[in-house]
């Protein structure tokens, strides 16, 4: 009967673990600075954003998800933009999808040169 418990709790640790690990890992939020593969950059904190052309606007915010109407001094305005955290640093960005708008991929953006040169000096 040792034998057998012995043979069950490894087994039962190692479907625990291998459960874990066919979950997709939960992103953090949505929250943060976003980078464009064309250099654009965006802001959320929270239901605000800073948006590309650099207005401050408030949003409809969800952990994962976001989305704001364009304002009218940036291109594209009136339309709507979704956002759609797709991993802890990837979203995925739409801005009017319905009318065939393409979709793009933005990454979180890395920390700028006074984060990392004050990371240098805490260092």
């Amino acid at each position: 009967m040792e034998i057998l418990a012995q043979i069950r709790l490894p087994a039962l640790a190692g479907g625990f673990v291998l459960a874990l690990l066919t979950f997709p890992a939960a992103a953090d939020a949505i929250d943060g600075n976003w980078c464009s593969p064309k250099g654009r950059t965006l802001s959320i904190r929270g239901p605000q954003i800073v948006t590309p052309g650099g207005n401050t606007i408030e949003g409809k915010y969800d952990r994962h998800y976001f989305s704001y109407t364009i304002p009218a001094a940036e291109p594209g305005s009136g339309r709507t933009v979704n956002m759609t955290l797709l991993g802890e640093n990837t979203v995925r960005i739409e801005a009017d999808a319905a009318n065939g708008a393409p979709m793009e991929i933005w990454n979180r953006c890395g920390p700028s040169v006074s984060e990392v040169s004050r990371q240098a000096a805490d260092g």
